[in-house]
């Protein structure tokens, strides 16, 4: 046996990112199911379940203005708006129950979940810290942003990180690969859950 403990991270799984969402990934709402049901038949592998949101107040130039003319870089068009429907978790995750939830970009531009706090102002490395964690596995969306945030800042933490390549999806496939790329570059390991 090892000292291992490990924390599943579940970024941004919300409507504003899936179909019929602001800023649709394609597949999003796919990916939300199968997060769903990949927590509830693994639950047991994993000492801490945290999800991330974004969750924006008043994020600045994150928000396009116009909102009708983002460039997709730098800016968007209004997303993960606090409050809304579209920034709670996705209806999919109902049952999740996570340990902690840490909201993310209230008054700036927030891609990785160590940016967020808890509604005790706590970081995402404190929670994960006071868990003991070990290692992480990242799902989510988008992979080749929030995801890949969040997956880099974890191996910044000295945290083991495994993203699961199948429980998450870019918003281009030219941006996921070049996403998989630094990822696996900076040491996250990169698996399909049906290997594990």
């Amino acid at each position: 046996m090892t000292d291992e403990r490990r924390a599943l991270l579940v970024v941004d799984v919300q409507p504003t990112f899936c179909e019929g969402g602001a800023l649709p990934v394609t597949g999003g709402n796919a990916v939300a199911e199968a997060i769903a049901a990949w927590a509830r038949d693994e639950r047991e592998r994993y000492s801490l379940v945290v999800t991330t949101q974004d969750w924006h107040v008043d994020p600045g130039r994150h928000f396009a203005t116009p909102p009708e003319e983002p460039d997709f870089v730098d800016t968007w068009p209004p997303h993960g708006v606090a409050g809304s429907a579209e920034a709670e978790l996705h209806p999919a995750l109902a049952d999740l129950a996570p340990d902690a939830s840490v909201k993310k970009g209230a008054y700036a531009a927030a891609y990785s979940g160590f940016e967020g706090v808890d509604e005790d102002g706590r970081t995402l490395a404190a929670i994960l810290r006071d868990a003991g964690v070990t290692d992480v596995d990242v799902v989510g969306l988008a992979e080749s942003h929030c995801v890949m945030s969040t997956t880099l800042d974890a191996v910044t933490e000295g945290l083991r990180a495994r993203v699961l390549t199948d429980l998450t999806a870019p918003v281009t496939p030219e941006q996921g690969e070049t996403a998989r790329t630094r990822m696996a570059q900076a040491g996250a390991e990169l698996v399909a859950s049906a290997s594990l």
